[in-house]
């Protein structure tokens, strides 16, 4: 079985040979590699697809690679290549991207588990779902109970082991306090090429500007509102005869597969986060 192994860390000479010599060494075979050398913040980004050769052992290298880790002071991890992540979902009333994350999971495009659906509106507002099984948890909203709400989704987050929690127009801000513990592993959709538009109705806000483009961006959440790490982002060309109408189901098509696209990247290690930006390698 395959590995992953990323990295990032103050970058300096020898990193790249000192991580070929330690799969080398270990009996690993080097079936990917990715690296970035940000000049700007003078951090070294690095993603190593191996596999073992022969007998060499294919997991329990992260004991002797720690070594490695302190020498060149890397954030670093091992994961296997089969990982598939758990995965919360977190909705409100449109459920377009619901529908698609688990449409794509069921046929294996996204490797996780999606371990709940957490929906501030009741079962009964997406009766056409087939969620086969997924654990759903209606936990309604209102201003004097949010913080109780967020206990919750915590709460539900630690319970089923979620690594992963994602925005799926979930139309709340969440608090300081569960972005931190969120913090790079919460990936949110926007309805626009970020920045613009923000609030209701986005896509009427576009008509009545006679905007050429509209778009959507996934982007790690942060305290920030609609400002963190962006992750993907895709836009489509429109004209003055679509309607409102015509631009909301055109962004939704855009918002689903700009998430899907992040949630891969997210789920392959592809993703680092670099301050506030990304480093994305491609897949």
């Amino acid at each position: 079985m395959s590995s992953i192994l990323t990295l990032s860390c103050r970058n300096r000479p020898g990193i790249v040979g000192a991580v070929g010599h330690f799969l080398h060494a270990h009996g690993q075979d080097i079936r990917e590699a990715q690296q970035f050398d940000d000049r700007a913040s003078g951090r070294f980004f690095m993603r190593v697809v191996f596999a073992p050769v022969g007998d060499a052992p294919s997991s329990g290298l992260e004991a002797e690679f720690a070594a490695v880790g302190r020498e060149f002071g890397m954030d670093w991890e091992i994961t296997p290549s089969g990982h598939r992540m758990r995965t919360m979902i977190l909705v409100s009333r449109f459920d377009h991207c619901l529908v698609d994350l688990v449409y794509r999971q069921r046929i294996g495009e996204l490797p996780m588990d999606i371990v709940g659906v957490i929906a501030n509106h009741p079962r009964e507002s997406y009766a056409h779902l087939d969620l086969d099984g997924i654990p759903f948890h209606h936990l309604p909203i209102a201003p004097d109970t949010k913080m109780e709400q967020e206990a919750e989704v915590w709460r539900l987050m630690r319970e089923s082991g979620a690594e992963l929690a994602i925005l799926a127009r979930y139309m709340q801000v969440l608090s300081d306090g569960l972005v931190a513990k969120l913090a790079g592993r919460c990936i949110n959709i926007h309805h626009s090429f970020l920045p613009g538009f923000k609030g209701a109705k986005p896509y009427h806000q576009a008509y009545a500007r006679g905007v050429k483009l509209i778009g959507a961006t996934a982007h790690y959440v942060t305290t920030a509102l609609d400002e963190g790490p962006i992750i993907e982002q895709d836009v489509e060309r429109i004209s003055h005869g679509d309607t409102p109408e015509a631009l909301v189901r055109k962004g939704r098509d855009i918002e689903r597969r700009v998430l899907a696209r992040a949630v891969l990247g997210h789920l392959e290690r592809r993703v680092f986060i670099s301050g506030s930006k990304t480093v994305v390698f491609a897949g």
